[in-house]
């Protein structure tokens, strides 16, 4: 939910300095940054600005980012470090949502800021060089995750009594790599304008609360999905449905049937691959299930008028064969039921980190017994890119996003 709280990173700016560093003297530039971060560099061609920073700056996050640097350098490895981690992370997750839900100069529904502004802030943590004070690897790496995890709305999620509550998650952009580092992901836009809505059904009033994951295979191993969907579950005001989001086929949306325990092992933001069952995460139930099934209510989402594009219930899978083993030769692929035994190969929505969103969303939430709360995934249509090569908008891109969201918003509110 959005606060309008003085955020404590401007007070730490007005805090007595540990040291009077100025930002570029405090930053080893020759630290090593992640694929991701490395990608802040990246321009559509000679003379024309880093893609990354030019969208930060576009859509109103420079300001957060200086402040942020400004302060860093001014603090010593310890609690105010933390705190300025978390208290940053937070502040840029509610700016997001309050520039994605009011009407902005530059595309309200761009979710693109965000995810670079992220990057530059986690960039700026890898390569703070502290004036007093050593800064141990593993004390750095958890004040990456603690930003990095609070920019992404897992912080602030809760829900009040007496309305229906729905959890969503949506993406980071992804295949980001040449021209397409322009790329945007409506999911992560939708994940935006649906954090705090609230939604007047014939069934009652809805309340959604929303965060966007990472495209990265190692922070789904650490348990992210399970940590924003496994806390509100185990909330006295537990969600009445979880729905994962992302991008899917162009021009259709899918309510996926089956979420499959395997990961097919397409590269990652960090052109990492993962191949194999998927992992179990430290500290959540784990029941060992092949295939989870959705309990979304798929025949309303896919009957009713909710926008332009159709609604199909998806109803694939794939199975390795009983006696072979799993990940050699080819898997069976059906529209039917999975094989008793049988090990799963890819879920209605494929063997990537979309099917393992909602797998580990629904595998917690049926480890802790949340039987009276609904779960599935939802693919949206996927986007392409402006026509212009070297344009980073254009009408068309943002028509084609605003009409993804406006009827993801709608599908959600279904639930």
């Amino acid at each position: 939910m959005i606060s309008t709280a003085i955020p404590l990173a401007l007070t730490l700016l007005a805090a007595p300095a540990v040291a009077q560093a100025q930002p570029q003297q405090c930053f080893d530039a020759a630290a090593p940054i992640t694929v991701e971060e490395q990608r802040l560099d990246d321009t559509l061609g000679e003379g024309q600005p880093a893609v990354g920073p030019e969208l930060v700056r576009l859509g109103g996050f420079d300001d957060e980012v200086s402040r942020f640097t400004t302060a860093l350098c001014r603090l010593s490895p310890g609690r105010e470090a933390t705190t300025l981690a978390a208290t940053t992370g937070n502040d840029l997750w509610r700016a997001a949502v309050r520039r994605a839900q009011s009407p902005q100069t530059w595309d309200s529904y761009d979710d693109r800021p965000l995810y670079w502004a992220r990057l530059q802030l986690t960039k700026a943590l890898r390569q703070w060089r502290p004036v007093r004070g050593e800064l141990p690897a593993d004390q750095r790496a958890a004040l990456v995750t603690t930003l990095d995890r609070a920019s992404r709305g897992l912080g602030d999620a809760s829900f009040p009594s007496g309305v229906r509550r729905v959890a969503v998650t949506g993406f980071d952009p992804f295949q980001l790599d040449g021209n397409s580092v322009r790329r945007a992901n409506p999911a992560g836009a939708a994940a935006l304008q649906l954090d705090g809505r609230v939604f007047d059904t014939p069934q009652g009033r809805v309340v959604v609360q929303a965060a966007v994951l990472p495209v990265l295979w190692g922070t789904f191993d650490e348990g992210i999905v399970e940590q924003f969907y496994g806390n509100l579950l185990r909330s006295s005001a537990r969600p009445d449905a979880i729905v994962t989001i992302s991008q899917g086929r162009g021009g259709q949306f899918d309510v996926e049937r089956w979420a499959a325990r395997w990961r097919g092992g397409f590269w990652d933001n960090n052109d990492v691959s993962s191949t194999g069952p998927v992992p179990d995460a430290a500290g959540w139930p784990q029941p060992s299930l092949e295939f989870i099934e959705t309990t979304l209510p798929h025949q309303r989402m896919v009957e009713a008028d909710t926008g332009q594009f159709p609604v199909f219930y998806n109803r694939e899978f794939c199975e390795w064969p009983l006696g072979t083993t799993p990940g050699e030769g080819f898997p069976d692929c059906r529209t039917d039921e999975p094989t008793p035994g049988a090990a799963a190969a890819s879920g209605s929505g494929g063997d990537y980190l979309s099917n393992e969103s909602m797998y580990r969303a629904n595998r917690v939430r049926v480890g802790l017994n949340a039987t009276t709360t609904a779960g599935g995934h939802l693919h949206i249509p996927a986007m392409g890119l402006p026509v212009d090569p070297v344009a980073l908008t254009d009408a068309a891109f943002e028509a084609q996003r605003r009409q993804i969201v406006d009827q993801t918003l709608n599908l959600v509110s279904l639930v």
